[in-house]
């Protein structure tokens, strides 16, 4: 295909990309789009530190990676910044031997390092730049270029964002490359029962100090109304209360999915979840202080009605639009339909990311002058 008097595929000869994961979303966020550059006979660097499970997650995927920060950090102002200074030199390191013709990731380090040897950086990220200011003043003014979706605000960096108009969760859970599937659940629950998931987050990055989520009160009184209309399982960061363990379910991370889509109700203080639950159409009740602030759940509870944001100072309202959802009339039948209009007007991220990468530069001019060029990608 040709535009603007551009090849659009295969106009570039094989690569080596770099890609730096930070985070286990991350590892969902660019594993089709590492396989699919694999399959294009592009060479692949991972490159990650240390966090929750993100390491089993590649291993499981048999994905080569290579662990720069194996120890992991604390979430401190000392910490990041001594972890961050390790980052950016095994980075830097990293590149001078193997000299990737590209970084990608949603990552400070890969910024430092692009501006640093001149080799371009794509920093792709979802977060409101109000809500990750750290992350923003230290990531973005190195970047060649932002990948954010449409509602998600790079503040005064917005003239080196590239916009597009789907969800991170729509890189892994958009129906081109995921299909629930019940012999999957049946390792874990009774597919064709009615439960429901209950998510604690840690909610311990530097970003969520000061923030609440879901207490044991506020559990207790969602258990009390959910045991009455199905089974309900937990699963959790956090240490919980010993009350709580007989709800508690472990999962394989790479099952998670599957599980969460035959579920009836989701309610989590953690956004990924809850943004993940939306996009499968199952609804979320998403509670924590930072409702109302971030573009792209905003977008999926107000415009797409998938879900609901509230604030932990309105307990009372979650408890009330828990027994609301319970009690809707054709409820699996509204929020399918809620869903398939979202998925309507929104693209594959993942075939969008390969195109992106594998036009590397010519991509950025064409979405410059022609933003709707995206909707090829659904």
């Amino acid at each position: 295909m040709d535009v603007f008097g551009l090849n659009l595929f295969n106009s570039k000869e094989i690569m080596k990309v770099l890609f730096q994961l930070g985070h286990p979303a991350h590892f969902h966020l660019f594993k089709n789009v590492i396989n699919s550059l694999k399959v294009n006979k592009h060479k692949i660097y991972i490159l990650i530190k240390k966090k929750d499970i993100l390491t089993d997650l590649l291993n499981e995927a048999e994905l080569k990676y290579y662990n720069i920060l194996p120890y992991g950090r604390k979430d401190n102002i000392l910490c990041i910044m001594f972890g961050q200074i390790k980052q950016d030199l095994s980075v830097i390191k990293f590149c001078l031997k193997n000299k990737p013709d590209l970084l990608v990731g949603t990552s400070v380090a890969i910024s430092h390092a692009g501006k640093l040897l001149k080799i371009p950086s794509i920093n792709v990220n979802e977060d409101d730049a109000e809500i990750v200011p750290l992350y923003a003043k230290l990531a973005y003014p190195w970047a060649n270029i932002i990948l954010a979706p449409s509602v998600c605000s790079t503040g005064k960096w917005k003239y080196k964002t590239i916009n597009y108009n789907s969800y991170h969760e729509l890189s892994y859970l958009h129906p081109n490359v995921f299909v629930p599937n019940k012999k999957i659940v049946e390792k874990y629950i009774n597919p064709n029962t009615t439960y429901f998931l209950i998510r604690f987050s840690k909610l311990s990055a530097h970003h969520d100090q000061g923030v609440k989520g879901i207490n044991y009160d506020t559990a207790l009184k969602i258990i009390s109304i959910l045991k009455n209309y199905g089974k309900i399982y937990i699963t959790s960061e956090r240490r919980i209360e010993p009350n709580f363990e007989k709800y508690r379910i472990a999962i394989n991370p790479l099952d998670i999915h599957h599980v969460m889509a035959f579920s009836q109700l989701f309610i989590g203080d953690s956004q990924t979840m809850a943004a993940e639950s939306g996009v499968l159409g199952v609804p979320f009740i998403r509670f924590n202080d930072f409702v109302g602030k971030i573009g792209y759940l905003n977008e999926l509870e107000e415009n797409y009605k998938l879900g609901f944001g509230i604030k932990p100072s309105s307990s009372d309202l979650l408890v009330n639009k828990v027994k609301e959802l319970l009690e809707l009339k054709d409820r699996k039948q509204i929020y399918i339909d809620r869903k398939n209009k979202m998925l309507k007007e929104k693209i594959d991220l993942s075939k969008f990311i390969v195109w992106f990468i594998e036009n590397y530069p010519a991509s950025i001019s064409i979405m410059k002058i022609n933003p709707d060029y995206q909707y090829n990608f659904r």
